[in-house]
């Protein structure tokens, strides 16, 4: 077992679910930006968000963006390509419990 998940099983169900949908928020924003960094050059960015279903404009506009990783991670883009759904296809457990 993650030890991620023991941690939800004992505060799962805590009295403050908005902290836990906060730092689910941000892990997963910490993530697009791993991400994107890992890949380095502007036409790898824009292939790989082309191949996530990103439009033509959107994915140029975005792979040729002067912004850091981290603000990029809140991209409409990003989130398209790499969405919440795609991370729990990778076996990532969330932190709220409800979902």
């Amino acid at each position: 077992m993650p030890l991620s998940q023991g941690w939800i099983g004992y505060f799962g169900k805590c009295e403050t679910p908005s902290v836990l949908a906060s730092l689910e928020q941000w892990l997963r924003r910490r993530l697009r930006s791993a991400i994107w960094k890992r890949w380095k050059r502007g036409t790898t960015r824009f292939a790989e968000l082309r191949q996530r279903d990103v439009g033509k404009d959107l994915a140029a506009q975005t792979a040729g963006s002067p912004l850091g990783p981290w603000r990029l991670a809140n991209s409409p883009a990003l989130s398209i390509a790499l969405s919440n759904v795609y991370f729990d296809s990778l076996g990532i457990p969330r932190l709220t419990v409800n979902r």
